[in-house]
């Protein structure tokens, strides 16, 4: 047993996950303590307080194991190591202690699809074919011209196999090169990746979120995928090639259910212990979600990107939430609007010459009704916008790589504000590895703290909603039908009836009472609109929350 802190978090039951609300930490980017200009676990811990102000139930930790940070912590290449830019284990034992001191749970990023080329299996595996670890990692023999073993691609670019000279073979990589595939057909290499979770749960940890946990398992036959319908009639308007193919055989494969089984009955030794998968299945997410979750024996959670795109209506949202109900009878979603991955949403949705601001209190509103777990991501509680940043300044290696087509992740990931007036907004004495947008300044928690009127104050009252009706939490979702831009739905559930009414539009909207929900009284902060006798009238970015009465 690890020598760290096991005691659970608070309200430890895999139930009272079903609801909760997750708050995301990229800690590169959240408080450097070092003077270093990189984030770190002991500046996490400082601003826990911060974290827990706003009413949710946990914290979710990007990356922080040892890693050559080729993509930034998601190249793993020891699974059992605080890597020194972020601290040590007693570091991260300390954060446990402080978020279950304010009540809040840890989840931790577990990175198992593939580990960093230099991870000593990756190492040892490529020195030979017949070293013992010599099939846990995707090697396949070439074609007789040469040629890669099939036609799969990477999400990063070009093909998803490494030539390896010392093997004179093939890897498979779904991301990088230097992130190199692990084989999950092989049983001592699920062996291994759990004893690595385990780790973890002795250390405390309340949960975990895994990336890509669509990608575990591979085609045995290593089949190649066929080509889109719209690519093979040329209408295909991706500007990343990986998106030309049906990913029928390099993920999303039957076998990786057997293994989240175990990875599940890994937690339930712990009691309490939960999962959230990222599931990247273009067209398919819904029913992978629905396949992951389902049952009881596999993830607690998913989330998708189904939410996390430039499609902003109130069509958009119901199709994505009524194909979920549709498609999953037992299993759980989890909602995010922005993550580390994509353009923050307040500059996805803000229409020319549209109020951030105004789309940020408008957006959390709309997450905190949604049926479902919900996740935040640092900074989107301050409204901030995607930052612009130089060529120059990137660090990100899609965005270096694919420049100027594709920009990268850098802009969503610049450092938090604290406070306006300090250096770099009071995350670093030190130049910062990503720049702090000046315009993010005026943002800094120390200007919101206090404002009524601020997105801040905005994320903390509808938390607090959110918290205070348990037909939020677990209730059903019966969607009404509506015209224009207006989307409106029944929360349901532990004895009462809740309308939620929004308003998407850039101009005002009237919308009328359902005849048969009787009287409605209003209870959620903000959101601008008037109730009427007749109906209600819903500014521009407006919305409603009202119990039955």
């Amino acid at each position: 047993m690890a020598d760290g802190n096991t005691e659970q978090g608070p309200e430890q039951s895999v139930d009272c996950w079903r609801g909760c609300v997750i708050y995301q930490i990229y800690p590169r980017s959240f408080q450097d303590t070092t003077g270093d200009g990189s984030g770190d676990l002991s500046g996490i811990t400082s601003r826990l307080a911060h974290v827990a102000s706003l009413g949710v139930d946990a914290v979710w930790l990007s990356p922080f194991f040892k890693s050559p940070m080729a993509d930034m912590g998601y190249d793993v290449s020891d699974y059992q190591a605080v890597d020194p830019m972020f601290g040590t284990l007693d570091d991260f034992d300390a954060l446990v202690a402080e978020a279950h001191r304010l009540g809040l749970k840890v989840i931790i990023d577990q990175v198992l699809s593939h580990s960093s080329d230099k991870h000593e299996w990756f190492v040892e595996s490529r020195t030979s074919r017949d070293n013992p670890k010599a099939d846990w990692y995707v090697w396949a023999d070439t074609k007789p011209d040469g040629n890669a073993p099939n036609n799969w691609l990477s999400v990063f670019g070009g093909p998803a196999w490494e030539w390896d000279a010392t093997r004179r073979q093939y890897y498979m990589h779904n991301f990088l090169a230097s992130q190199p595939d692990l084989n999950f057909h092989n049983p001592e290499v699920q062996d291994a990746l759990l004893e690595t979770v385990r780790f973890w749960l002795e250390r405390g940890v309340d949960g975990f979120r895994l990336d890509t946990v669509n990608y575990y398992v591979h085609d045995r036959w290593l089949r190649s995928n066929p080509p889109l319908a719209s690519s093979v009639a040329g209408t295909n308007g991706e500007t990343n090639t990986y998106l030309f193919q049906e990913h029928l055989f390099d993920k999303t494969q039957p076998e990786n259910l057997d293994f989240l089984r175990r990875f599940r009955s890994l937690l339930d030794e712990y009691g309490g212990r939960a999962s959230v998968g990222e599931v990247g299945d273009e067209g398919r997410s819904l029913q992978t979600l629905a396949a992951y979750t389902s049952g009881g024996d596999k993830l607690n959670m998913c989330y998708t990107f189904d939410l996390l795109g430039a499609q902003f209506s109130p069509a958009h949202v119901r199709g994505c939430v009524e194909a979920f109900e549709a498609a999953v009878v037992d299993g759980w979603v989890c909602w995010a609007f922005s993550n580390h991955d994509v353009v923050r949403h307040v500059s996805r949705w803000t229409r020319p010459g549209g109020d951030p601001n105004a789309v940020a209190a408008f957006a959390i509103a709309l997450l905190s009704c949604l049926r479902g777990s919900i996740c935040l991501y640092q900074g989107e509680e301050l409204g901030l916008e995607e930052a612009e940043l130089t060529f120059e300044d990137l660090r990100d290696p899609v965005g270096i790589r694919f420049w100027p087509g594709v920009k990268g992740r850098d802009g969503c990931r610049t450092p938090m504000v604290w406070e306006a007036g300090a250096d770099n907004a009071g995350f670093s004495p030190a130049k910062p590895w990503l720049p702090v947008p000046a315009s993010h300044r005026a943002q800094a928690v120390d200007i919101q703290n206090g404002d009524e009127n601020s997105v801040l104050a905005g994320y903390r009252a509808m938390l607090a909603l959110r918290k205070a009706h348990p037909a939020l939490v677990k209730g059903s979702i019966r969607f009404l039908e509506t015209e224009g831009d207006v989307l409106a739905f029944i929360r349901q559930g532990e004895g009462e009836t809740l309308l939620c009414v929004f308003n998407f539009a850039d101009e005002p909207a009237d919308w009328p009472l359902p005849p048969d929900f009787g009287p409605v009284v209003t209870i959620a902060p903000g959101g601008g609109a008037v109730l009427q006798e007749e109906g209600l009238s819903l500014p521009a970015l407006g919305s409603f929350v009202g119990r039955a009465g």
